[in-house]
């Protein structure tokens, strides 16, 4: 089995040294749950659909089969061990402040597939329930897809004496990558877990994760990050 030292590399790291485990300290390591949001895991009847909404529904079929079947559970195992490990567990997720979405940064406002309004009460912006946060986990709202840049995320890291974030959720090649080069551009340690994320289809997926890994991250499966945890 390929280790993440030589996995998703792109051809800017190939060749390039092997990385050193990393060093994770109670206190000091938090995990991040990106935009994992009713919204993107609510499907209509595809009876009800016509052809062409039919075809789209199709091909989004594997990113909801990859969301149900890998995502969410390996995204509650680590919740789990976290929490079990006594580490800071942390929420991001898209919402705005008001209703007809004035507040919105202008990548949510384009025409498209991320034109989206969801006003921060209803219930197509809150997290899913199996990946509910407990007591008094943070949760950000942001209307970016960087969740540092779009709130008072970095703060609340720095408060806490955080220097290395894992971060799992979706979409790997919109909200995580973004999220992802916002932390490493202010020197925070990043781990993404492979296997806790999704793009719109696989092969986004792991062309972003080749994209960012060895440079913004380190990019892990979320069995070889649980066994780092202090």
């Amino acid at each position: 089995m390929t280790s993440w030292k030589t996995a998703y590399r792109s051809l800017y790291y190939e060749g390039a040294p092997e990385p050193e485990d990393p060093v994770l300290e109670k206190g000091r390591v938090a995990l991040l749950v990106i935009d994992v949001q009713n919204t993107y895991l609510e499907r209509p009847d595809r009876s009800a659909l016509n052809a062409a909404e039919q075809a789209r529904y199709d091909k989004w079929t594997p990113f909801h089969e990859r969301m149900n079947n890998i995502v969410i559970p390996t995204i509650a195992r680590l919740i789990a061990a976290f929490r079990e490990g006594g580490h800071e567990v942390l929420f991001a997720r898209i919402a705005c402040q008001t209703k007809d979405g004035r507040d919105r940064s202008l990548s949510q406002k384009k025409p498209g597939w991320n034109n989206l309004l969801l006003p921060k009460d209803e219930a197509p912006s809150q997290l899913v329930a199996a990946l509910a946060p407990c007591g008094d986990e943070i949760v950000v709202t942001k209307t970016t897809d960087s969740a540092l840049t779009g709130t008072n995320l970095r703060l609340i890291l720095a408060n806490l004496g955080i220097n290395h974030v894992v971060c799992a959720g979706i979409f790997t090649d919109q909200c995580i990558s973004s999220t992802v080069r916002s932390l490493a551009d202010e020197s925070f340690d990043v781990t993404v877990i492979e296997d806790g994320c999704a793009a719109a289809s696989d092969a986004l997926h792991h062309h972003e994760l080749e994209i960012i890994n060895m440079i913004y991250c380190h990019v892990m499966n979320s069995h070889e990050l649980i066994q780092y945890l202090p």
